[in-house]
């Protein structure tokens, strides 16, 4: 509210209530006093256009909000306006509480007001209204809708869930509705055409099952591997989850590790906190369910994804560490992200600090008996870029040119691939130019041989300054995965589940 210059009266939103389709002569008569009655300050008489298709298609404005208009006034100025030339007129009012004598005048902040102007201004023809509550778009199907926001344009704030909307990806989100505290659940039915970041959602992602099971995996691997079971981790891995499947006792199963030679093992298994425990039973739980869950799911295994949750969560403190591997020196490196992340029965959002560690690989290139050619550095991208180099090219055909839909004329074929590389380099930059630009450090190898192992990596080969190359690898994987996961869900599609192979996300 804005006091006048005398400091003596407040400026206020109202809502006036007249007949329908009175709405214009009524804004046009407190037009036409604002000159006499200083207190009216502004008129706002909020209009959609309609196509009337009986009548050649023709558009005219009709009002948005069936005999309401908005006025900036001072409550004394407006109720003289309403006595002395439109009686007829209604300033609404709340409901009247108990013990109160009068009830409360309905008002409208301003910037709500002026968030209101800017959405039916610039938005309002192009939305749908729904009948349906906000709430009823979070879940599709028991899996949990993507949550954006949206970074510019007059919707700059919003934030919703992009949900199908006549078969294309549209933004579900909430406007302010006519009355106080009132809202409207509305629909932009395409969202490709916003500028929109995702934002994690804090309480029911759609990966979280998947990526707790992918954790609970990497924990016993990682296990298996600094225990120095080396090329015997996945068949250990596998008898582990069976075992542990069959009778659910961690304490027996560290009794039958023991007995069958696996002593160190045993003795790591029984100083597991309970977080850690937890990761164990819930392989087992999908043992349990699929018997053949641990001989599909994990075939075959070189070194750790790329990130994954800190040590600090096990107890131990953040620090880098190098550990010598049988075929390849292995860094463990900090690295914390921050992330936008929203909690959707709380309507808010907030920026999280978190700590992972990144892995990476150090090979030395021996050509000749002593002679060091420098150094190959890798980043485990397996799958991510397995469906990359899949079926000879198609899929690389699909994420860097675009999807060449059939009977399309070649200038159509053009356009599409242009716009495809255009969203794509927007979204994800980093990775755009890892795939595409020859002149990149950075650059994906297929079948990297790491000791009798292959892995689709990222990798720097033959690099000389191994400082500073283990940190342009470490810094260009984090820069991909950033920009991955907050880019739009509509323009990047499927590619991003494929980065929980490489991001094990909290």
């Amino acid at each position: 509210m804005v006091t006048d210059k005398l400091n003596q009266v407040d400026y206020c939103w109202h809502i006036v209530r007249t007949q329908p389709r009175k709405e214009r002569r009524l804004a046009e008569l407190l037009e036409r006093h604002q000159a006499e009655t200083k207190n009216i300050l502004e008129v706002y008489c909020p209009t959609r256009t309609t196509v009337n298709v009986h009548c050649g298609g023709s558009s005219k404005p009709v009002p948005l909000f069936m005999g309401m208009v908005f006025v900036l006034s001072t409550r004394q100025a407006l109720a003289d306006f309403i006595q002395r030339s439109y009686p007829e007129g209604i300033v609404l009012h709340d409901r009247k509480e108990e013990g109160k004598p009068v009830s409360r005048l309905w008002t409208i902040p301003e910037d709500q007001m002026r968030a209101f102007r800017d959405y039916n201004e610039n938005y309002a023809d192009k939305v749908v209204v729904l009948e349906r509550p906000f709430s009823d778009y979070a879940v599709n199907k028991d899996l949990p809708n993507e949550i954006v926001r949206v970074i510019d344009g007059p919707l700059a704030g919003c934030e919703g869930y992009i949900c199908r909307i006549f078969r294309k990806k549209g933004l579900v989100f909430e406007v302010c509705g006519a009355e106080p505290g009132s809202r409207l659940t509305v629909a932009f039915p395409d969202a490709s055409a916003l500028h929109v970041v995702r934002l994690h959602n804090a309480e029911s992602d759609r990966l979280q099952e998947i990526t707790r099971k992918e954790q609970a995996a990497d924990f016993l691997l990682s296990l298996l591997q600094d225990c120095g079971y080396e090329e015997q981790t996945i068949p250990l891995f596998r008898d582990v989850i069976l075992r542990l499947s069959r009778h659910g006792s961690v304490v027996r199963l560290c009794e039958e590790l023991s007995q069958d030679g696996h002593g160190s093992l045993a003795c790591r298994l029984l100083k597991m906190t309970g977080e850690e425990a937890g990761h164990l039973l819930t392989l087992a739980r999908y043992a349990g369910d699929d018997p053949q869950f641990p001989d599909t799911s994990f075939t075959r295994f070189v070194i750790r994804p790329f990130l994954t949750a800190s040590s600090e969560a096990f107890g131990t403190s953040p620090q880098e560490r190098v550990v010598e591997r049988k075929f390849y020196t292995e860094l463990i490196r900090p690295v914390g992200i921050s992330e936008e992340v929203y909690y959707p029965s709380q309507g808010r959002g907030e920026t999280r600090n978190t700590l992972y560690e990144a892995h990476i690989g150090i090979l030395p290139i021996v050509e000749g008996e002593k002679e060091n050619k420098g150094y190959t550095l890798f980043a485990n991208w397996d799958y991510f870029l397995g469906q990359y180099f899949l079926t000879g090219g198609a899929a690389q055909d699909k994420l860097v040119h675009g999807r060449v839909q059939p009977g399309l004329t070649d200038e159509q074929i053009r356009l599409n691939r242009e716009k495809a590389v255009a969203s794509f380099r927007t979204c994800i930059p980093t990775l755009y130019k890892v795939l595409t630009d020859p002149g990149s450090r950075v650059r994906p190898v297929q079948d990297l041989l790491v000791g009798g192992q292959t892995l689709n990596a990222l990798a720097i080969v033959r690099a000389t300054d191994l400082e500073t190359a283990k940190t342009e690898l470490v810094e260009t994987c984090l820069d991909i995965c950033r920009e991955a996961n907050t880019c739009s869900p509509v323009r990047i599609g499927n590619w991003r589940r494929y980065l929980r192979t490489v991001w094990l996300h909290v």
